[in-house]
């Protein structure tokens, strides 16, 4: 499975053409990723069949957030639910880090049936293995993850140990600097079947149709 990040429209449209398995749709490359402009999103699903993900998160930085933000946040799923969003990206920290087990599930139950990804926020967590069982008792159906590492490259051992021990009750989708040169080691090393990348190679500012198809070759 090939999961392409996609921070504008014309990504958006190259990913859909190509040959990802799904997108992860937001705005803000520079910030991480932020909840996405709704039109924008309509028109994907308007004019292509593959799925799309939608990133809720209002804001930058930390993954902490107001009441303000949290009801923006809520709204927000309303909204792209109604929409027909394919599934929906979060994650909700408290101070020390820890998941925020009280508000995403407030937002896992606004969901319904869709399905949802808890993003790299899990990366920032103390306790890998307990915050993973923490995300598969609330009912998150994939976790984005470099092992807890600032790529999936230096966290390839952490990301062998969560497939080997949680993959059957989790989508475990290794992100973090994943690109052609590098996907069929860590599919190797790590038995992942998941993967997670922007496509966007160096000096490039985009998505690029040629790096999908070669991840999508090496990957399967």
């Amino acid at each position: 499975m090939l999961e392409i990040a996609c921070f504008e429209i014309t990504s958006a449209e190259t990913a859909c053409q190509s040959m990802a398995d799904r997108i992860e749709f937001c705005d803000n490359f520079e910030l991480g990723g932020t909840t996405p402009d709704f039109y924008e999103f309509l028109h994907l699903k308007r004019n292509y069949k593959t799925p799309v993900y939608v990133m809720i998160r209002p804001k930058g930085g930390p993954f902490f957030y107001s009441d303000e933000e949290f009801l923006q946040m809520k709204n927000s799923i309303i909204t792209f639910k109604e929409g027909g969003a394919d599934g929906f990206v979060f994650g909700i920290l408290i101070s020390n880090n820890e998941i925020d087990e009280a508000r995403n599930g407030e937002l896992i139950e606004l969901t319904g049936e869709t399905p949802c990804t808890f993003h790299r926020a899990f990366d920032r967590t103390p306790d890998l293995d307990q915050s993973i069982q923490t995300l598969i008792k609330l009912g998150f159906k994939t976790v984005l993850t470099s092992g807890g590492k600032k790529s999936a490259m230096e966290g390839k051992e952490n990301l062998k140990n969560l497939i080997e021990k949680y993959g059957h009750k989790i989508e475990i989708l290794i992100g973090g600097g994943v690109r052609s040169e590098n996907i069929e080691e860590l599919k190797k090393f790590t038995g992942g079947t998941s993967f997670h990348s922007s496509a966007i190679l160096k000096y490039d500012t985009f998505v690029t149709d040629d790096e999908i198809k070669k991840l999508k070759k090496l990957s399967s």
